[in-house]
């Protein structure tokens, strides 16, 4: 369940700038329907509560010439608190790693990795990460094609969602 209530208006301006996050609050205010004062304050709120953590340009990562992405399944020899955090900060400090998620079951990490080419991931693979502390193995899939990838979160389930309650 959702710690935070959101109005209609929260929402969509959640949404616009998750499409958009360049636009002016001006622009914003019009779309979401209010003035831009009271627009600007909601904004400055959601971002207070954490709700904005940020605004970021997509970047084309093929044309910046990384060619190489690829999934690492990372099992630990041990899953005691000390020791999944001290991967995590270890995962904060390897550049090539963009996503570190811990999951349950068989794998204990999954890592989306980034790399110029696959030399430059394998020496990664070889010399950080299956030598890392506590790493007992790593699987990897390498990505042949995207064919989906989609930032943020659905707010018209979110809408949804709130229309049933």
């Amino acid at each position: 369940m959702a710690s935070v209530k959101l109005d209609a208006i929260d929402r969509r301006i959640l949404a616009e700038l998750q499409a958009d996050g360049r636009m002016t609050n001006v622009d914003l205010a019009k779309v979401v329907g209010i003035s831009a004062p009271p627009c600007l304050r909601r904004v400055r709120a959601l971002e207070e509560k954490g709700l904005i953590q940020g605004y970021h340009a997509v970047v084309d990562e093929n044309e910046l010439g990384f060619e190489v992405k690829v999934f690492a399944m990372v099992g630990l020899n041990s899953q005691a608190e000390v020791d999944l955090s001290a991967f995590e900060q270890k995962c904060q400090n390897w550049p090539l790693v963009r996503e570190c998620h811990m999951l349950n079951g068989e794998i204990d990490f999954i890592l989306k990795c980034v790399a110029p080419d696959l030399s430059t991931f394998q020496t990664f693979l070889t010399e950080e990460l299956t030598s890392a502390d506590n790493v007992a193995s790593v699987k990897t899939s390498l990505v042949i094609r995207k064919a989906k990838d989609e930032p943020g979160i659905p707010f018209d389930v979110l809408e949804a969602r709130a229309a049933r309650h």
